[in-house]
């Protein structure tokens, strides 16, 4: 699965870095997705990440 972040939604509160620090990264305010780290919808971590944004701007898709 494919993980991404919404910039429009995203409000910066870093919950996924704080979940997934191998997957998300904070860049300019903002959590971004690592490069290369895009397949990582699997992890448990990611998954967690997902469910716990406040602003609801992280996605899984097939």
């Amino acid at each position: 699965m494919r993980v991404s972040i919404d910039q429009n939604l995203c409000y910066g509160s870093a919950e996924c870095v704080h979940r997934a620090p191998s997957v998300f990264e904070f860049v300019d305010d903002f959590g971004v997705v690592r490069p290369g780290r895009e397949d990582s919808g699997d992890d448990p971590e990611v998954r967690e990440a997902v469910e716990k944004c406040p602003s609801q701007a992280i996605t899984l898709t097939e």
